[in-house]
């Protein structure tokens, strides 16, 4: 049975990184009970796959790993347990079943978006959330392209951002996020949304700096709080693999768009990762259904 985790990073442990993330929640799973499985061969290991690895220093509410699992507790139980385990700055928050034939989640990312505001103590991104937003509008609605130089670590490289921004907006950070775990100062920020994977990856740092640039203001990282909302992948991507299991997404993808049409509502370009799964009311034991 395949298993899809979402959780929360905030804190502290925004300053944990990744590869310490992956062998935290390999105990983390022993000591909840998690009935997941192992990897044949030598030297057999927990077999997990992280969706986007996050940047140190950044917080989120939207972080997922997959598992494979034996047997398994209901969704509600199963995020019990592993809370039960969790540290200070590391919540779950979804454990959802997929289909057997599921693709991984790191093979499906296309998308994340995040919240950009100044920490606590710092000088405000601007005056006003009137000159923020003006200044948002000018940087990304009127100009056709964003050009940068992008470091690499062998080359320099000359990219155009504007078509790998999906989406970037002022928000008031006291109506539309009330509950942040990080005090930021002043109550309007930026929402940005940007291409995420394995051929275009654009860290939301770049945005950032460009925007800074046009601004004619320094950018200074350490005076900003870069928090990851969410991780897509695209609402036109199959995530199944097998023939017949990707004609049977593609009808009932069909359907999707039939029902979103009827209801006078443009169909979503992403879909967040866990809305791939379903919950697990029961806890079941997958060699016994099997048997």
């Amino acid at each position: 049975m395949n298993i899809r985790i979402k959780f929360q990073k905030y804190g502290v442990m925004k300053f944990i990184g990744h590869l310490d993330m992956m062998r935290y929640f390999q105990k983390a799973i022993r000591r909840a009970g998690i009935d997941i499985a192992y990897s044949e061969g030598y030297s057999p290991h927990q077999i997990m796959s992280f969706a986007a690895p996050l940047g140190v220093g950044v917080t989120s509410d939207g972080e997922y790993f997959d598992i494979e699992v034996k047997s398994s507790k209901s969704s509600q139980d199963a995020i019990e347990a592993l809370n039960q385990t969790m540290v200070e700055g590391i919540r779950v928050l979804e454990y959802k079943r997929l289909p057997d034939t599921a693709k991984t989640a790191m093979s499906l990312v296309s998308a994340a978006s995040y919240l950009i505001y100044v920490k606590s103590g710092y000088e405000a991104l601007a005056a006003s959330i009137e000159g923020l937003q003006a200044k948002v509008e000018a940087f990304y609605q009127e100009q056709d392209e964003i050009n940068i130089v992008k470091q690499t670590k062998k080359q320099e490289i000359n990219m155009n951002l504007k078509p790998l921004i999906y989406e970037m907006k002022m928000v008031n950070l006291q109506e539309e996020y009330p509950n942040l775990k990080e005090t930021p100062a002043g109550n309007h920020g930026i929402f940005l949304r940007v291409c995420t994977g394995s051929s275009d990856n654009i860290k939301p740092e770049l945005v950032l700096e460009a925007f800074s640039r046009f601004c004619n203001q320094d950018y200074e990282p350490w005076d900003i709080q870069i928090h990851r909302l969410e991780v897509y992948a695209k609402s036109e991507e199959i995530p199944v693999k097998g023939e017949q299991e990707r004609k049977l997404y593609e009808k009932y993808l069909k359907q999707l768009k039939q029902s979103w049409t009827e209801k006078k509502k443009t169909f979503p370009e992403f879909f967040a990762l866990g809305e791939l799964g379903e919950d697990i009311i029961y806890g079941n034991d997958i060699a016994g259904d099997q048997a």
